[in-house]
């Protein structure tokens, strides 16, 4: 559902009481939580249970299961998921009584009101340096509010209100939401076409970007990673439109440089370099080259807001990880189980890079759910070459979300560019029976991957009670 923002955007403490439509999910369970904790009364709805429920119900937060239009009974505002549609009961009452009704982004602008931000924006790579970002300006003294797009592992939550000033938020572009939010500082990891089912058209994602610099504070400054392409691009246009931008990467013309890089199991380091002077070293707990230039990024903003290199380093080499990103969801029988939100080829590619150096002198078992009609569409042959760095696939049918079936796009288009022998690629239409393929095809020794956006997490643990069991 597209709900557009309002051309007045109020804090939150002026919004009475707020329901939140599809309160389960990442963004929308974040900003229910800082609105909670700010003192804002707000209720929540979704059609089902998710991990983010149980910490809101610990602040009191009520969240239905199942949508009603008597749960908005009492509510002044509404903060509704994209997600929801068309005939939502909630939203559709909401419009009968004339109620206020905002978008994820507009409800996220408003837990942000007077705060100075640092969004962190990319195609790729968003909820992980967000997360990184957060652990660092947290071991460097800051308390800063965040939201991120998953659980972070050091606090088991996705998002929460800090004491200073500063507000850490994952930037999402797929509906235009990074427009709205004002930043002090942004990073951009990296711009690559995705979400064309909103944009239309790779130009137009890429103006998207430039749109969003513009929103910067002309005093605040931009941190890209020089090493893409697109946000190399990004990085010129700042400049020529006289923002302050910031450059990281291995190339030698970033301003913070990665170099000395190497991956080792689950562990990578590298050295840092700032304008030729070493910094040191940098030693992080998750492993893949993209997760460093990540970090990079997270690193070159701490310094520019003036903090110190040791106890940013520190945090970032404490961060161990948020959900959903190269999340270990256990060990069965010498075969390790991971879980990633992977749906992108540029993300399949850098996961499987990680987990072929996770897995050593094993395997590599990937499953993979392609994510909406749209991306499969666009992207399903260049999705089934990146699994070709795994030695066993297996995909599942798309994930249909808030798009409608088309019978001409399905799991094949991916199954069928994968370029390993046939017997090495298996095409499954159930969730069941993706586990099932997994644990047949696993063994001692094997790393077993499941990628995507959609309900394959919830395959993980049923390969490790398949293995548990046999």
């Amino acid at each position: 559902m597209k709900i557009p923002v309002p051309d007045e955007l109020l804090p939150a403490a002026e919004l009475g009481r707020v329901h939140c439509v599809g309160i389960g999910g990442a963004g929308i369970s974040a900003i229910a939580r800082i609105m909670a904790r700010q003192g804002v009364p707000v209720t929540g709805s979704d059609d089902h249970d998710t991990p983010f429920l149980p910490a809101l119900r610990e602040l009191g937060v009520t969240c239905h299961l199942g949508y009603d239009a008597a749960h908005v009974a009492d509510a002044d505002t509404l903060v509704v998921t994209t997600a929801a549609r068309e005939d939502n009961p909630e939203v559709l009452e909401a419009r009968r009584r004339g109620l206020r009704i905002l978008p994820r982004s507009a409800g996220l602008a408003a837990v942000m009101a007077g705060s100075r931000v640092l969004a962190v924006a990319g195609t790729h790579g968003k909820t992980t340096t967000t997360g990184l970002l957060t652990s660092a300006l947290l071991a460097a003294g800051v308390d800063p509010s965040y939201a991120v797009g998953g659980v972070l592992t050091a606090t088991g939550r996705n998002a929460d209100a800090g004491s200073d000033d500063l507000f850490v938020a994952e930037a999402d572009e797929s509906d235009g939401a990074f427009l709205h939010y004002r930043p002090h500082a942004a990073i951009v990891t990296n711009v690559e076409a995705d979400h064309l089912d909103n944009w239309g058209t790779e130009e137009a994602y890429h103006r998207a970007f430039e749109d969003f610099v513009a929103t910067i504070d002309p005093s605040g400054f931009l941190v890209v990673v020089l090493d893409d392409p697109g946000a190399a691009q990004l990085a010129r246009h700042a400049r020529e439109q006289g923002l302050d931008a910031v450059t990281v990467g291995e190339s030698a013309d970033a301003d913070l440089r990665v170099h000395d890089l190497v991956l080792d199991g689950s562990t990578s380091t590298c050295r840092v370099s700032h304008g030729g002077a070493d910094l040191g070293d940098l030693r992080l707990r998750i492993p893949g080259r993209h997760y460093v230039l990540d970090a990079a990024a997270a690193l070159a903003l701490g310094l520019r807001l003036g903090l110190g290199f040791a106890p940013l380093v520190d945090g970032l080499g404490g961060f161990t990880g948020t959900g959903r990103r190269m999340e270990l969801k256990g060990e069965v029988g010498g075969v390790r189980v991971y879980d990633s939100y992977a749906h992108h080829p540029v993300e399949i590619r850098g996961d499987l890079e990680a987990a072929r150096a996770l897995a050593g002198e094993g395997r590599v078992v990937a499953a993979f759910q392609p994510h909406l009609v749209s991306r499969t569409r666009i992207f399903g042959a260049a999705m089934g070459v990146e699994l070709g760095a795994a030695d066993e696939v297996v995909v599942l049918d798309v994930y249909v979300a808030r798009e409608e079936p088309d019978p001409a796009v399905t799991g094949l288009l991916v199954a069928d560019a994968v370029p390993l022998p046939a017997q090495h690629v298996t095409y499954v239409s159930g969730l069941g029976a993706a586990a099932q393929a997994l644990a047949e095809r696993s063994r001692p020794g094997d790393l077993v991957i499941t990628l995507g956006a959609g309900d394959i997490t919830t395959v993980g643990p049923q390969v490790l009670d398949l293995l548990g069991g046999a």
